[in-house]
């Protein structure tokens, strides 16, 4: 019965107000008059029903409060922006009502609606540990999409609020973290809407302002995490350390020393074995690396040497707990780093040495497989290719241009010999075993690499094609092997068997390369056409992937290198054609789309 009231007036509240409120303002006369005061009734009691601990009742509230502050702040700024006006002056009868005379009037109002934001704010997507219902702190498995949208409701309802009175935004946060840490009212739930809150007004304020209440925040919370004892305390204010710092670049990047201090304790925290605080931890470094990057890689005061420098030093020992999906983060985040470094030779050497690591474990894998070809197929090999592959590709797609070609070349004619070798395997699996045998965690495995090493291939035509003279170095040194050993694998492996990265990677050479790739193309297009027509034409299901990518490689065609149709044998033209007019009736979106803007091209 109570729920069934408290609903009710949550919903007649909001819908008068949503409705009605120029009503009710327009006697306004002075403050605290007769209409004034029922105006500031009706308020009181919407944010006394949005306290209720109801996420129902809430959202009905938060609705309407994001649309009055929102309006509040857009009249507000529009007015501060073409007349300078008393902050006192009153709304006449009959006029519109002025904005800052209502910011004025609902300040009491605002307070207690700011008060509410902040210990109501749901979890950002950035937070990966959560308490779970036994009330023991996890690492959270699945986004709340639910969750997600209102926070970003509540963000911008913040956000509006904070513009709308800085200074009572910022003494409401700061005596909320007193509280926290002197251990009044010290829960996780309470500290962690909080930083919620702190971090989701970022850019809301000035820089000055962003500046002081920062320090003292990062301070704080610093202090408690050394403060407080347990693995779930501490690991509920590490999270709550990497997501506020994670949203504040313009600060860390104005100030090297709490730069520094804050990634230090990120590289702290990648020891920290609890659920979810190594992932926040490496998301968080690579948040930072990518907003702060030439921060790292330029000598800054006081210090002996670029930081970059330092984390090469350091970097077996801060990696040595690392799961694989959060080393492929890291390598990520420096690479993001290095993307900074102006000087080629000098980002060579810095990329050299990041790379030590990998590189040693391939070097020796590609040595064992020299003497024994049969180590590539032992499944823990199989799963250290495909880790030190993919840690190569993060890094190929973040270091910027032309900055992936040395190690590249350390790496590429191995990387062919390996993915010729897992293909003749392959072949010998499915000759043994027929069809079937693609199915096999043995071929599954093998073709992972390969996939793996597709991605690396076209992540580094990509990245390292910015100008003529890469494309030229891509054409000339690295693409014909490359196609020799691709094409012929995608020709004769069975269709089970062939990878549509392949295809994809085609694209990626056509549309990059441009003019550099054109010798090339006919053969490229002749190696895959009429064998991956075969595959996608029985049906509109089957080889989902293939399709979609065999009509992203024509629309390259299409676009950069058109004359390569023309040099193909006309029996495979003509198949073009008629894959683009079978492909119009396709039910896939996708496939349909890409032929449209093929056939209008």
């Amino acid at each position: 019965m109570i729920y069934t009231n408290l609903l009710g007036l949550s919903l007649f509240f909001t819908n008068f107000f949503r409705h009605h409120i120029r009503v009710i303002e327009q006697p306004i006369t002075r403050p605290s008059d007769e209409a004034h005061i029922a105006l500031l009734t009706g308020f009181q009691y919407l944010v006394s029903i949005s306290e209720v601990d109801d996420d129902n009742i809430f959202k009905i509230c938060l609705d309407y409060w994001h649309l009055l502050t929102r309006d509040l702040y857009s009249i507000d700024q529009t007015q501060a922006q073409s007349h300078g006006m008393n902050v006192l002056a009153l709304t006449r009868r009959g006029a519109e009502p002025d904005p800052l005379t209502r910011k004025s009037l609902l300040k009491v109002i605002l307070s207690r609606l700011r008060v509410v934001m902040i210990s109501k704010m749901v979890k950002p997507s950035e937070v990966l540990i959560v308490e779970d219902e036994n009330g023991e702190i996890v690492r959270e498995t699945t986004k709340d999409t639910e969750a997600l949208s209102q926070y970003k409701t509540m963000h911008e309802g913040l956000v509006y609020l904070t513009h709308l009175d800085y200074d009572d935004t910022e003494n409401i946060m700061l005596e909320k973290l007193t509280d926290q840490v002197e251990g009044n009212g010290w829960s996780w739930n309470n500290l962690n809407t909080l930083c919620w809150a702190i971090g989701s007004i970022s850019g809301a304020m000035s820089e000055e302002n962003e500046k002081r209440f920062l320090v003292t925040v990062i301070k704080d919370l610093l202090g408690l995490c050394e403060m407080k004892r347990g693995k779930d305390n501490k690991a509920v204010v590490a999270s709550n350390i990497m997501y506020v710092v994670g949203q504040y670049p313009r600060f860390l990047r104005a100030h090297w020393k709490f730069l520094k201090t804050v990634v230090n304790k990120l590289f702290e925290f990648m020891h920290e074995l609890h659920p979810g605080v190594q992932d926040m931890a490496c998301d968080t470094f690579l948040k930072i690396a990518q907003k702060c990057r030439r921060k790292f890689v330029v000598l800054q005061p006081g210090e002996p040497y670029p930081f970059v420098e330092e984390l090469m030093m350091e970097l077996p020992k801060t990696v040595s707990d690392l799961e694989p999906h959060q080393l492929h983060t890291f390598y990520e985040a420096v690479a993001s780093m290095l993307a900074a470094e102006t000087i080629p030779a000098r980002k060579d050497t810095l990329v050299a040495e990041l790379m030590k690591l990998p590189n040693a474990a391939w070097q020796n894998l590609m040595q064992q497989a020299a003497q024994n070809v049969d180590v590539l197929f032992d499944a823990q090999a199989v799963k250290e290719i495909v880790k030190i592959i993919r840690t190569n590709g993060n890094v190929c797609k973040a270091i910027g241009p032309n900055g992936f070609n040395a190690q590249m070349g350390t790496l590429f004619q191995d990387l062919l010999n390996v993915y010729r070798t897992y293909t003749q395997r392959i072949a010998q699996r499915v000759a043994q075993g027929g069809d079937i045998a693609t199915k096999s965690a043995e071929v599954r495995s093998l073709r992972s690499a390969k996939k793996e090493s597709l991605r690396l291939f076209e992540a580094f035509v990509e990245h390292s094609s910015a100008d003529d003279n890469g494309r030229q170095t891509i054409a000339r040194h690295f693409l014909p092997l490359l196609l020799e050993v691709v094409l012929s694998d995608y020709k004769t492996t069975v269709a089970s068997a062939k990878e549509a990265e392949v295809l994809t990677l085609l694209a990626t050479c056509i549309s990059k390369l441009k003019a550099a790739v054109a010798p090339a193309a006919p053969g490229m297009l002749e190696a895959v056409f009429e064998c991956t027509l075969q595959m996608i034409t029985r049906n509109f299901e089957d080889f989902p992937e293939h399709r979609v990518n065999f009509f992203k490689l024509l629309k390259a065609v299409n676009e950069f290198c058109v004359d390569a149709l023309f040099n193909i044998p006309s029996e495979h033209f003509k198949l073009v054609v008629d894959s683009i007019v079978w492909a119009f009736k396709h039910t896939e979106r996708n496939v349909a789309d890409t032929v449209i803007y093929i056939y209008i091209y």
